[in-house]
């Protein structure tokens, strides 16, 4: 264990302290179709990090007066379990919880064709079962490729994934140690890849202008990195409809 006053070098010639490269995210892996009773589903691997996603709808909006008659409405449930961190976690949810639903959320519907849907909901419902820094990004990723499965008519599949500073080093997809760190920058960004069009974006620290342009290039490199992943996972679950046809 380091000591109080003891510097650590999170990036050390080229490598960081668990191995990777600073442009280089944690073993990922989906798999597709996992819950019989959900419309659609996703199951995701993102190093530590564990999400199960069920989406259900589009259904009618209930009760009536949250219908929308011009388009559908997107409701984004993220929850943590109690053992997802080290610290027993409150079962109610909280703040964090309500906050990252309400983003997550706002940055599906912009690949949704919602207007295809008056009056109706799509509910998507987000579990974090283990967690070690990036739960949003993974559970933003996961969601939309559950979308897919579901059938939802989409512009894009959305791609996320955490981008920041740690030791004075921009690198991508931190873990919870650099997350930790005590110059720690964590970033946030979501896109659609096609377009490269942001539909997340949060920071939580202060950087410079140099930094911010290297860590938003990094993140877009870092969100085709995990759209790769998303198709694969796609295809694997097709093929296999496909074949049992």
């Amino acid at each position: 264990m380091a000591k109080k006053d003891e510097k650590i070098e999170y990036v050390k010639n080229g490598k960081r302290l668990d191995g990777r490269k600073v442009d280089e995210i944690r073993p990922l892996k989906m798999k597709v179709g996992v819950l019989p009773n959900a419309d659609g589903s996703a199951y995701l691997e993102w190093g530590q990090n564990k999400v199960l996603v069920g989406v259900h709808g589009p259904k009618e909006a209930l009760p009536k007066h949250k219908q929308n008659p011009y388009k559908g409405l997107v409701r984004f449930t993220y929850r943590m379990a109690t053992f997802s961190v080290p610290d027993r976690k409150n079962p109610r949810p909280g703040r964090r919880e309500s906050e990252i639903s309400k983003v997550s959320g706002e940055a599906l519907e912009k690949s949704i064709f919602l207007e295809r849907f008056p009056n109706c909901a799509i509910d998507i419902y987000v579990e974090i079962f283990d967690s070690n820094a990036g739960s949003r990004a993974a559970g933003i990723t996961a969601a939309s490729v559950a979308l897919a499965d579901a059938g939802i008519p989409m512009k894009d599949l959305v791609c996320a994934v955490g981008v920041g500073k740690a030791g004075g080093e921009i690198i991508l997809d931190l873990n919870k140690d650099e997350e930790d760190a005590p110059d720690a920058v964590d970033i946030p960004i979501a896109i659609m890849p096609r377009t490269e069009e942001i539909v997340l974006l949060q920071m939580d620290g202060p950087i410079t202008k140099p930094e911010w342009n290297k860590a938003v290039k990094l993140g877009i490199q870092g969100c085709n990195q995990v759209y790769e992943a998303q198709k694969v996972a796609l295809r694997e679950k097709f093929a296999k409809v496909e074949k049992g046809k």
